[in-house]
């Protein structure tokens, strides 16, 4: 598969089959998309990537990654995880199914997804994922 961001100054390759797509609604994911993000994990040696990233660390133990040119959004990435693509970035990304929400108690209501999918909800998350509610987070600051 291969993608681009909005001005195409950034190109991915991705080699084998990303197979499904989660989306999240957590506070720092709707600050950085506007509503949900939505994203497709591809392990690090399927990935090509060609033009000039920036980056933002975005927690302790994760990077964001954007287009400094048109801004586009381009991965998520925990250190040495896989990337975690937005769908967008790829035309052949549009039938990958929807297999999770998480955080999903925190969804904007003008976002329900429909479906029979797995809901994840915040305590449920961070419970089975400590490291993540280490992290201060802006509003309780």
């Amino acid at each position: 598969m291969r993608g681009h961001c909005l001005c195409g100054a950034v190109q991915i390759t991705v080699t084998g089959s990303p197979g499904e797509v989660s989306a999240c609604h957590c506070d720092m994911c709707r600050r950085w998309t506007g509503a949900a993000q939505w994203g497709f994990e591809v392990p690090a040696d399927a990935v090509t990537v060609r033009g000039d990233v920036g980056r933002y660390r975005a927690s302790s133990f994760a990077e964001r990654a954007f287009c400094p040119t048109c801004g586009t959004h381009l991965w998520l990435r925990d250190d040495d995880g896989p990337y975690e693509f937005v769908p967008g970035l790829f035309d052949g990304a549009r039938d990958l199914p929807l297999a999770r929400e998480v955080y999903a108690d925190r969804a904007f209501a003008c976002v329900p997804l429909a479906g029979e999918h797995p809901r994840v909800s915040r305590e449920a998350y961070e419970r089975d994922h400590p490291h993540v509610n280490m992290e201060v987070r802006h509003d309780q600051v």
